[in-house]
């Protein structure tokens, strides 16, 4: 629990919170200043509060801190153990991360201690050679504005070749995939690094070019906070822009906006919160899950 991305948000907030209070006497809208600005948008509706009602008792009635001392966050074995275990994974190592001073840790787990439900099992080559010079490759052309030439192979088997533009690399967790999103001829492209044949940087830079805009979706969903359902919502659909309100103690409403390109993908990750998450609007979405659910009953039979 307390190695997940919201728990180390959280940390960073009220530190930040607590130097500030060890100097002067904090407000309640500064604190939420603070936390919208460095947490997660969701975050407006439990920090503040916790600080406020004495949940987490480390400010006076004044807004000052009560510890002397900020607090530091110094590696323990476990933690050294889940970042290894991180690092092991072959998608964080085509980043090329250092694992200095992890050399001697034992992973806390391995990849193969997973079994992955409802996903394809065609993913990416992560230990492939070629895949790794590629996808490095990608990686420093975004970086530096670089060119690129690819010759990559299309879905039905055809070669395509262009010169296109990097913008961004993005991961598909339904195909555990990685796709290049580029500029090629004034339009948008996409691109499965895993079908790139050939890559060659060109001398040309360009710097700022903007990948124009994806059509955009939206879908309302009505959660109920059981078994952490509302940090695991947080944790599923933290990369996608979104609104979230709270009703009650246990009922919030989300509207995610998406690419239309990413509906198979939403629509999994919504389908795994069972019947605490249940689709509103609009109405072809829900047709979708309805659809998605009968096929799998059918299958079952």
């Amino acid at each position: 629990m307390i190695f997940s991305e919201i728990y180390g948000t959280y940390f960073q907030v009220v530190a930040e919170i607590l130097e500030l209070a060890s100097r002067e006497a904090v407000s309640e809208k500064k604190i939420r200043e603070i936390v919208e600005k460095k947490a997660f948008s969701e975050s407006v509706l439990s920090i503040p509060a916790a600080l406020k009602d004495g949940r987490w008792p480390l400010l006076d009635e004044d807004g000052r801190a009560l510890l002397k001392n900020i607090p530091s966050m110094p590696m323990t074995i476990l933690e050294k153990r889940w970042l290894k275990a991180l690092l092991s994974d072959p998608r964080i190592a085509l980043f090329g991360p250092s694992v200095a001073g992890l050399e001697d840790v034992e992973p806390l787990f391995t990849s193969d201690m997973f079994v992955y439900f409802d996903r394809y099992a065609d993913g990416d080559p992560y230990d492939d050679w070629r895949y790794v010079e590629h996808f490095r490759m990608i990686m420093t052309a975004l970086k530096e504005g670089r060119k690129l030439r690819v010759r990559f192979r299309m879905r039905k088997g055809k070669e395509c070749r262009m010169i296109c533009v990097p913008c961004k690399l993005e991961y598909s967790a339904k195909d555990d995939k990685f796709r290049l999103l580029a500029i090629a001829g004034g339009g948008r492209v996409t691109i499965n690094v895993a079908r790139i044949l050939e890559c060659r940087f060109l001398a040309e830079c360009e710097s700022g070019a903007t990948l124009p805009a994806c059509e955009k979706q939206e879908v309302e969903l009505l959660l109920v906070d059981e078994r952490n359902a509302l940090e695991r919502a947080m944790l599923h659909f933290s990369h996608f822009e979104k609104v979230t309100e709270r009703l009650d103690e246990r009922h919030y409403h989300f509207l995610l906006r998406y690419e239309k390109e990413d509906e198979t993908e939403m629509l999994v990750r919504i389908l795994s919160f069972g019947p605490r998450l249940r689709v509103v609007a609009p109405e072809e979405f829900v047709e979708r899950i309805r659809e998605r659910l009968e096929r799998q009953k059918r299958l079952q039979e």
